[in-house]
Order: C-alpha cells, then structure tokens, then sequence
C-alpha cells in the first residue's frame, strides 16, 4: 500500500513536470526525450523473455500511445490539474479491460468504492471552467485507455521481471516520437535545437519524466500489477489527481474550490473502502500468528 501510495505521488507532480516540459519542447520531442533517457540501462539489464511482438505492443500502449496522446492534449491547453483528472480514467478502463479478458471479476464492495471515487473525480472535474477543448479531452481519454490496455497486458506478462520489462519497453517511443516531431516541426525546431535553447526547468522536468516517473514508477506499478489482482491496485492511481491538483495549484495558482476539497475526500473515502478491509487483514495475520 505503502509502494502503491508512493508511486500514485510521483505520477501527480508528473503533471506539472509536464506542463513545464512542454513549454520548452514539443510533444513528440518530450516524448522522445523522456524514453531515451528511460531506455539507458539497456546496456545493462539483459532482454526480458518475452517475445518482440508483445514487448513492442506493450511499449506502444503503455509508453508511446498514452504519452503522445497525453502530450498533444497538454499541448491543446489541458490544464495540469484537470489532466491528472482525466488520465485516471484509466482506472475504471483497467478494471472492465481486466473483467473481460482475464477474468479478474471486482466484488460488490470494490465496484461500491470506485462507485464514490468515481463521483469524486466527476466533481474534481466539475471545476473546470469552459476553457477546455473537446479536443484536449479527446486526446486525453484515448491517453488514459491506452495505459489500460497496457496495464492489461503487463498483467498478462506475470512472470516477467518488471524493470528489465520497463526499460526494454522504453526502447519504442522514441522512433514513432522523432518520426512525429520531424513531420511536424514547429517553433522548438528540431530535437538538436529544441534542447539547445530548453531551460532548466523543462530539462529538469524531462529528466523527472524519464527517471521517477517512468523508470521507477512504472517498474513499482507493474510488479504490483502482476502480484495483486487489478481492482485492488488500480484505484491506488486515484491519489494521482489529488497530488497533480494540489502541485499545479501550488505552482500555476490552479483555483481551488470547495467542491474540488470534497472530490478529492471521496477519491479517498473510495480507496478505503477499495482496500483497507483486505489491507488490514493482511497486517493482522502475522500478528495473530504472532500472539498464537
């Protein structure tokens, strides 16, 4: 829980690094920049063994579909809170994509809690005023189901080292990335040029990107992904919103509000009622055995 909460923190400041990168580079150039950095340890950690054509599909989904998209959003206007938001729709995708290729059916209690963590996302985002286009959110939502699709999948890989899986994952965006940033140049210019002329806040949130929130997170959300069934680890990314809310109101002066306050009290109450009942039990076992 403890691994779970922390990796949830880093994607919600990865928000705001985020926005910061973007203003410095396009969005398949942070794209890039991010998983060529990502990809270093190749030269050390040996090829998982899996097949080429799942490590690229993985790498596809969970890398290079959900970022691209993310990016192109942020690069349309999205806001870092509301995107934080948006992208934990992934949550509620993870758990139907998991029910219905993998069996991995939610109780009635775990439907009960994404049931209020879902009304606190829907008034988390409430908050928004009309300064959003559809296209952001478009390009947002098709973010967030592409990281379910790869979290399914990385499920599926359940006897595969997580790191190794990460790093060797990370190999595939840059190519589809630069391909994009070279069609479609604009006033950052190349990928040369554009670190040239960066500041050190957007390089400083590439490297965040490309080493905490992928590297680590990642390679933490994965191996818990395979240990523990999907409905109880997913609904942990539901914390992402509340740090990527508070870090952008912090940073950007995001307006907070009331009904954003109680969003996000019920993403919490919903993760409680998620997990603590079989968390607690966990904790209590080697106690009792303890005491016997």
């Amino acid at each position: 829980m403890v691994l779970a909460t922390l990796t949830s923190v880093v994607w919600g400041f990865a928000f705001v690094a985020t926005k910061l990168g973007i203003d410095g580079f396009s969005a398949p150039q942070l794209t890039a920049l991010r998983f060529l950095i990502a990809c270093l340890p190749v030269f050390f950690v040996p090829r998982p063994r899996i097949p080429w054509p799942t490590l690229i599909l993985i790498g596809l989904t969970l890398f290079t579909g959900q970022f691209l998209l993310l990016f192109f959003a942020f690069a349309h206007g999205m806001p870092p809170g509301l995107a934080a938001v948006t992208q934990q729709m992934q949550v509620f995708f993870t758990v139907l994509l998991s029910a219905l290729f993998l069996r991995d059916v939610p109780s009635a209690r775990q439907c009960a809690g994404m049931a209020v963590a879902f009304v606190g996302l829907a008034l988390i985002a409430s908050t928004k005023g009309r300064d959003l286009s559809f296209v952001a959110l478009g390009l947002a939502l098709s973010g967030a189901l592409s990281w379910a699709i790869g979290n399914v999948l990385v499920k599926r890989a359940r006897n595969t080292p997580i790191f190794p899986l990460v790093v060797w994952a990370s190999l595939v965006p840059p190519l589809p990335a630069l391909a994009l940033s070279t069609a479609f140049r604009n006033q950052h210019g190349n990928l040369y040029e554009a670190v040239g002329s960066a500041s050190l806040s957007a390089v400083g949130a590439v490297i965040y990107l490309a080493v905490f929130a992928t590297v680590f997170a990642y390679a933490a959300w994965g191996s818990l992904l395979q240990r523990y069934p999907a409905v109880v680890v997913a609904p942990f990314a539901l914390l992402a919103p509340c740090t990527g809310v508070a870090s952008s109101a912090l940073i950007f002066g995001e307006a907070f509000s009331p009904i954003r306050y109680a969003g996000m009290g019920l993403i919490f109450l919903g993760l409680a009622v998620i997990v603590l009942p079989a968390g607690v039990a966990r904790v209590l076992r080697p106690l009792r055995g303890l005491r016997s």
